[in-house]
């Protein structure tokens, strides 16, 4: 019988998706809700699987963590693209990896509520309201202010569209920026510089990696407005996390809204935390009801197309 690891299920849900005893005769589950201490535990305790469910952007599936599970054969993942997988390992291996489709819609909606909330000052106001307290702060419109994009791609392009229907003015900026997608939006492309300079809202779009790491740095939050509000609904290492707290702790920029994070789950102790002017949600832009239905239906379909010898959503 096959033994299949489900991992990193925070919320205790995969079984509202996957009909456990009904696979029970083919296939051993095991379910892991709580993220590993460090890379020995998750070899320790993933030595017996054939088979791992994982969560993209969760577990890193290292080239340690693949030489050391000598028994693993296929690794299904969430999404179409994992960059916590060494895909060079694993083929080396012949470890077969595959992935699941993905609504791209969440991310855009989770980036508005940050947006909104940080115009509105929720953090505070909510907080406040708790207290006792009424009517505290002073919020911002949006009509008429300027939307930064980093990325115009399907999440960024969705945000836009939201943007324009607020009555903002938007703009666009990134290493291959499609200006035939600016137009189709009515969307301003510029320079780097300009996009920070004149941004009361910047938004990165953009996938993680080498080419993005450390995009945002003190250098950029310094030439923030300081009114001007940062949101990342992307990856953490796009935006330096050491500078930006020194920009929040002394006001350089008016506040951030962050759903990504360098280390995640984000460490308890971590600044970022105890900031007012820091609206943090964890890494949920792709969490919700609809999603996780095609990420464990499509895991279990991927799972068996490969046990029958025939992948399906194969990632190279």
């Amino acid at each position: 019988m096959l033994k299949v690891a489900i991992l990193d299920d925070y919320q205790n849900v995969s079984q509202q998706f996957v009909d456990i005893e009904k696979l029970s005769g083919k296939y051993e589950f095991k379910i892991f809700s709580k993220p590993f201490i460090d890379e020995a535990e998750a070899i320790e305790h993933l030595s017996d699987f054939e088979a791992l469910l994982i969560m993209r952007e969760r577990t890193p599936i290292t080239k340690n963590l693949i030489d050391n599970l000598t028994k693993l054969k296929f690794v299904i993942t969430s999404g179409l693209r994992n960059r916590s997988i060494d895909l060079d390992t694993a083929k080396k291996r012949k470890i077969i990896v595959c992935g699941t489709e993905i609504n791209s819609n969440p991310t855009p909606e989770l980036t508005w509520s940050l947006i909104l909330g940080l115009a509105r000052n929720f953090k505070e106001e909510i907080d406040n309201m708790y207290q006792g307290y009424w009517q505290t702060t002073l919020g911002v419109e949006l009509k008429g202010k300027i939307l930064g994009l980093v990325g115009l791609g399907r999440v960024g392009s969705e945000v836009a569209k939201v943007g324009k229907a607020f009555g903002m003015e938007v703009m666009a900026w990134s290493e291959n920026l499609n200006l035939d997608k600016c137009k189709e939006l009515n969307v301003l492309p510029c320079s780097k510089d300009d996009l920070i300079k004149n941004s009361d809202f910047l938004s990165i779009h953009v996938q993680g990696g080498e080419r993005y790491k450390d995009c945002i740095t003190i250098k950029e939050l310094d030439k923030m407005k300081k009114t001007a509000f940062l949101i990342n609904t992307s990856r953490g290492p796009i935006v330096n996390e050491d500078d930006l707290i020194i920009a929040l702790s002394t006001n350089e920029i008016a506040g951030a809204g962050l759903d990504v994070f360098d280390k995640e789950p984000l460490p308890e102790n971590n600044k970022l935390r105890f900031l007012p002017n820091a609206l943090l949600t964890p890494h949920i832009g792709y969490v919700t009801a609809e999603n996780y239905s095609i990420f464990y239906t499509q895991m279990i379909e991927a799972l068996e197309a490969c046990v029958n010898g025939k992948p399906i959503r194969v990632i190279e």
